[in-house]
C-alpha cells in the first residue's frame, strides 16, 4: 500500500503485538488516549528530538508511525526514509486504531478516546 507520493505503509490490522509504534500526534491528542507502549515525540519537537527516536527503536526493525488520520505520520515516515529509517505509516492513524477496537489508554492505564 501506498499513501500519497510513494510513502510506505500498514493497515492497522496487519499491526502485531510487540510492533514498535512511533506516535506523532500532539500532547493534547497524546493525553487523550493513545496505543499502550507507543512512544510519543510531537511531530512539532520531531527533529529536535529525533535521538530519542534513534534510541528506541529496535535496530533493525521497522518503525510503524501512528498519527490521527495519516498525514502527519506520512509525512514523519518519509523523513524517516531519507534518514535510511525502515518505516511505514500506520493507514488511517488513530482514528482506524480505535474504530478496530483496538486499545486507547490514558497515561494513567484508563480508557482513553482519540481526539
Amino acid at each position: 500500500m501506498s499513501f500519497g507520493a510513494g510513502v510506505p505503509t500498514v493497515a492497522v490490522a496487519d499491526l502485531k503485538d510487540g510492533d514498535f509504534l512511533l506516535d506523532v500526534r500532539e500532547d493534547d491528542e497524546w493525553k487523550a488516549g493513545h496505543a499502550e507502549g507507543a512512544l510519543h515525540i510531537p511531530i512539532s519537537e520531531f527533529v529536535g528530538r529525533y535521538g530519542e527516536l534513534t534510541e528506541a527503536a529496535p535496530q533493525d526493525g521497522r518503525v510503524h508511525v501512528i498519527c490521527r488520520s495519516g498525514g502527519r505520520s506520512a509525512q514523519v515516515t518519509m523523513y524517516l526514509a531519507q534518514q535510511g529509517v525502515d518505516a511505514v505509516n500506520v493507514d488511517g492513524g488513530m482514528q482506524v486504531w480505535e474504530a478496530v477496537g483496538r486499545p486507547v489508554v490514558t497515561d494513567d492505564g484508563q480508557q482513553g478516546f482519540v481526539l
